[in-house]
């Protein structure tokens, strides 16, 4: 697919004016075809603004999610990402819960060889809350990864002095 045709395809790059929403929405997320099939490379993004909301009280969570993946096909397009983390701000979920549905809609959308969703909330009652989950292509070497990275994950855990 040429580069202009693949911009077709993208609704919110590049384009003024798009409405954020803030009821969870995974629909606004988009791909763009990965020009290194083949390769096995991770992509990451740091996202230090996300918000949510609690199921039961809710008040407000932040958080900082970290997500990495390596592509196969398709890729997420990072505007897009943007916009669907965006999305919920006003929704109601356990901080385990957002982390898990992110990673579940990313594997939907792109069906990565390896994905993690690591979320480093900030803390609410003197306590922080920080759910990091994985998932390898199975069948794949990547399924063996996945297990590896929970089972080694957080081994040596920051100094927590700032949250």
């Amino acid at each position: 697919m040429s580069r202009d045709k693949q911009a077709e395809n993208l609704t919110h790059l590049g384009r003024s004016g798009i409405k954020y929403s803030s009821e969870y929405d995974p629909s606004v997320l988009e791909t763009f075809d990965n020009k290194h099939e083949g390769r096995d490379y991770f992509v990451k993004f740091n996202c230090p603004e996300f918000t949510s909301l609690c199921p039961i009280t809710g008040q407000p969570d932040f958080a900082t999610i970290y997500i990495s993946y390596v592509p196969t096909k398709k890729m997420v397009e990072s505007k897009s990402l943007k916009l669907y983390l965006f999305s919920f701000r006003n929704h109601g979920d356990f901080h385990e819960d957002c982390v898990n549905i992110i990673m579940n809609d990313l594997i939907k959308l792109m069906d990565p060889a390896y994905i993690e969703v690591w979320g480093k909330f900030l803390p609410r009652g003197g306590i922080s809350i920080d759910p990091y989950c994985n998932y390898g292509k199975p069948g794949t070497k990547w399924e063996q990864v996945a297990w590896q990275r929970l089972t080694q994950h957080d081994l040596y855990p920051e100094d927590v002095n700032n949250r």
